[in-house]
């Protein structure tokens, strides 16, 4: 027979972490064909030597919900050897939601997510109203990737409560009806439902994001729309007090667990240098759960992000800031920075580790006012030094004399690399939180696939590369069911990343592009050494460039 595509010579790491080996690989109708010795001609053939023919990697943390209506590639994802993402996590998403509740679905993703509200105001599309019709308008775009959805909790509560969800628990009706919402999600495809109990993430009008207020009863209810189907899966935002789970979340996580009978992974994972041993101490506390079925999420990279006080959501863990975010027009922010009463209560705040270790990690990047340009790359405990004040008050003075304009960069967590070959090598712990989509002007780490694989694989050796492919592969498709995605497989869909093992990477810097909708700025992480991409057979990313096939699909549980 004629194949439409065969790989040749190429070294094939199939996705569950068995040994490489050499082999060609045919691929026909959308699919894997062959894996062996092809003989049989092809249409095409790509001749693979001295590459790694792996599965596509599957991202199972992403926030590109709107950015599906202006940005069928789904980048920066698709340039870094994914094929299918998994959208609507932490609870924050714009599914359902009635014609007079928009704003407040597009309040909540700049509130939470960090994206510009003009941005989801031009770019979004509101092709819909259920979360059903959702995934339908997002298949009829025909995407480069596939893309899997989660329902996310605060917009289910919202449709069914209306304002008041941002303000109380659901009564036993309007929870029965939230839950036939979510079994209805799932019914359609939907890979579970997402939620958070985080205290930085604050929705429309500075209130907590309406999620959070769902009481164990709700979370009962939902949980069990998965038991009774027998699938799906619970992401979830849990509170850490000075960097630990405490013992509340330790029970709501095992709470989940029994009430669904299915998967939950937990976020976030980060190593801390200021606190040295949380990590550690959440593993040991969450270990029963994880027994159970609980996965935490990390990421390979350090934890590097831009500041635009635009939208200041690195300070949104601190209870002083609530204000800020009450009313974010620009003369409301000044007037709050100014505030002496505002600035004594973040003093007192940063007394305790919140969300960043010292000042000193935090530096100014540009400015626009020309008087201030001599600060441009020095911390913020180097200002303050200079001008014999404290580190909070320096911020914000610099912040009022730029009128909010300039831009700085956090440097925090995962730095450390022998807590990190830590991490890497616990299989309970999921590979995730490149976040794609979200905080678009403050960082991108949705390039950590290929920084997994050239800085920790390559470069550091921390792991095998059957087991760096194995943890972005089959590792987060089994969690959210996706069985024939994340192994390349006789008869599995031809999801393929084709990649150099010398070259593949990407920096944890990232660059500016201002191509959101209206010209706004987002950062992006480019990719090394990924040679070809193929999704459900067809290439759409070759030698550095994105073709035009669109042959993504919704992938449904």
């Amino acid at each position: 027979m004629s194949y439409d595509l065969v790989i040749k010579n190429g070294t094939v790491v199939d996705g569950t972490g068995a040994k490489r080996y050499q082999a060609d690989v045919a691929i026909a109708a959308g699919k894997v064909a062959e894996i062996g010795k092809v003989t049989e001609g092809a249409k095409r053939t790509i001749d693979a030597h001295g590459l790694v023919v792996a599965p596509g990697f599957v991202d199972p943390h992403t926030h590109y919900d709107a950015q599906i209506c202006w940005d069928g590639a789904v980048t920066p994802s698709s340039w870094h050897g994914v094929t299918s993402v998994v959208m609507g996590n932490c609870g924050v998403g714009i599914a359902p939601c009635r014609p007079e509740t928009r704003e407040i679905a597009m309040r909540d993703l700049v509130n939470v997510e960090g994206i510009p509200f003009d941005v989801l105001h031009q770019g979004i599309t509101w092709d819909w109203e259920t979360f059903p019709q959702f995934m339908d308008s997002a298949a009829r775009r025909a995407p480069s990737l596939n893309l899997a959805f989660i329902a996310p909790l605060t917009p289910f509560r919202h449709y069914v409560m209306g304002e008041a969800s941002l303000e109380r628990a659901a009564t036993p009706e309007e929870t029965a009806k939230i839950a036939a919402l979510i079994g209805e999600a799932i019914d359609a495809g939907a890979l579970g439902f997402s939620s958070t109990t985080l205290n930085q993430h604050i929705g429309f009008q500075g209130k907590p994001l309406a999620c959070r207020n769902a009481s164990h009863e709700e979370l009962k209810a939902y949980a069990n729309a998965l038991k009774t189907r027998g699938k799906g899966a619970i992401e979830i935002a849990l509170t850490r007090q000075v960097g630990v789970l405490e013992e509340d979340q330790c029970e709501l996580l095992d709470f989940l667990l029994t009430e669904s009978g299915r998967p939950v992974t937990f976020i976030a994972l980060f190593d801390r240098d200021d606190i040295p041993e949380a990590v550690r101490d959440t593993l040991r506390r969450a270990a029963p759960m994880i027994a159970k079925g609980a996965r935490p999420q990390t990421s390979p990279l350090p934890l590097t992000r831009e500041i635009n006080m635009d939208n200041p959501f690195s300070f949104a863990a601190f209870p002083s800031w609530k204000r800020v975010f009450a009313d974010s027009s620009k003369e409301a922010q000044k007037a709050v920075y100014a505030d002496p009463a505002f600035r004594n209560q973040f003093r007192e705040d940063l007394k305790k580790p919140m969300g960043f270790s010292n000042w000193s990690r935090i530096v100014v990047h540009t400015v626009r006012n020309p008087a201030l340009k001599h600060l441009e790359d020095k911390s913020i405990a180097q200002i303050a030094a200079g001008q014999g004040t404290v580190g909070g008050d320096a911020f914000l003075d610099t912040v009022l004399a730029d009128n909010l304009e300039l831009e700085l960069t956090m440097a925090s967590w995962n730095t450390r690399e022998d807590r990190m070959r830590e991490l890497l090598n616990n299989r309970a712990i999921l590979m995730a939180l490149g976040d794609g989509g979200a905080h678009v002007d403050m960082l991108c780490d949705a390039g950590y696939p290929t920084y997994l694989l050239g800085t920790w694989v390559r470069e550091k050796e921390a792991i095998t590369l059957e087991e760096g492919v194995r943890k972005l592969t089959s590792d987060p498709a089994d969690l959210f069911g996706l069985k024939d995605r994340g192994r390349l497989a006789k008869e599995a869909p031809a999801d393929v990343a084709i990649f150099d093992p010398a070259r593949v990477g990407s920096t944890n810097h990232g660059e500016r592009r201002y191509d959101l909708p209206g010209g706004a700025k987002r950062i992006v992480m480019p990719s090394q050494g990924v040679e070809y991409t193929l999704v459900n057979g067809a290439i759409t990313w070759e030698q550095g460039r994105l073709t035009e096939a669109k042959a993504g699909t919704v992938l449904r549980g």
